[in-house]
């Protein structure tokens, strides 16, 4: 990850303080099996030094935007950044309290406290992603008030306090106008450094095709981001919905181009299908006929 650092021309002085924080801080056995290399890179040195800058200074991040901004994608980079063991945390309107810092269970005939997945991320020092934040339940946010407050440390009744790791740290995400979401609380708000994060561009969503297929030719590299910008600007002008507008789709369409399946076929199995109004799918399926020839195949996608 520093080299994918040095090559974005992210600042060499927070590249120099990212690997003293990683020489700093081993990663405890039970945990190492939570260290993984990131799927994809996400692109963009601006947002990667404002948020190395605020988790370096000890600070929890909020990442907010629309769909297909790469929230979980940085999420994911920055913990691969920081060395640090990751927990996935999905929030729904059914987290509370024990699902989250623990419980009570029964092991060798005695009562014993089985830890939660914030309680063991704030433990061990990894990094807590908190999915889809605003649609926590208030049960679930008392808790992470207590975890994410600058006294850094959760009081579990009737058990000792756990003191959070000084390398741990807890990355949010929330997307706006989600059937069940709603907007944070201040209290909740003021424990984080806010990341807007942008649509990803022409150029970035180009470098992420090229590094995820090596043999995708320039051509069809260009059209195919091409094709998702105009989706977006058309779900940006309302004339379509959010559900075309799938970065995972376009990534899957290309695979299944790559194992053989026509590029029609393969974008309305990745993007298409995703659409369940008839007219909104008629409108995504002439847009992507009027840039992909129906007969497109692997042969003149892939240089291999």
């Amino acid at each position: 990850m520093l080299d994918f650092l040095k090559e974005e021309g992210v600042s060499p002085t927070l590249i120099r303080e990212l690997s003293e924080f990683r020489a700093s801080y081993d990663v405890p056995e039970e945990a190492r099996r939570r260290l993984s290399p990131p799927r994809y890179f996400y692109y963009g040195p601006d947002l990667w030094e404002e948020a190395l800058s605020a988790l370096l200074c000890g600070e929890n991040l909020l990442l907010t935007g629309p769909k297909a901004t790469g929230k979980n994608v940085f999420a994911e980079n920055l913990a691969a950044a920081f060395g640090r063991p990751v927990w996935n945390i999905s929030l729904s309107i059914h987290s509370d309290a024990a699902s989250l810092v623990g419980s009570d269970t029964f092991r060798n005939g005695e009562v014993v406290f089985r830890e939660g997945p914030v309680s063991r991320c704030a433990r061990l020092g990894g990094f807590g992603v908190l999915d889809e934040i605003n649609m926590a339940k208030n049960e679930a946010l008392a808790v992470l008030h207590e975890t994410l407050d600058y006294r850094r440390c959760i009081d579990i009744p009737g058990y000792d306090q756990i003191r959070l790791h000084p390398a741990s740290r807890f990355i949010a995400t929330m997307n706006y106008g989600y059937a069940g979401t709603r907007e944070l609380n201040e209290a909740l708000a003021s424990r984080f450094v806010v990341i807007e994060m942008p649509l990803i561009s022409d150029e970035y969503l180009q470098k992420l095709l090229r590094r995820e297929f090596p043999s995708l030719s320039d051509l069809w590299n260009r059209q195919f981001s091409e094709l998702f910008q105009e989706l977006q600007k058309k779900c940006a002008s309302g004339e379509i919905s959010a559900k075309a507008l799938d970065l995972r789709g376009l990534i899957a369409s290309v695979r299944l181009i790559r194992k053989g399946l026509p590029a029609v076929r393969a974008l309305r199995l990745g993007i298409v299908n995703k659409i369940f109004d008839s007219y909104e799918r008629q409108l995504v399926s002439d847009l992507i006929r009027s840039r992909i020839p129906q007969d497109l195949d692997k042969t003149s996608v892939f240089m291999e």
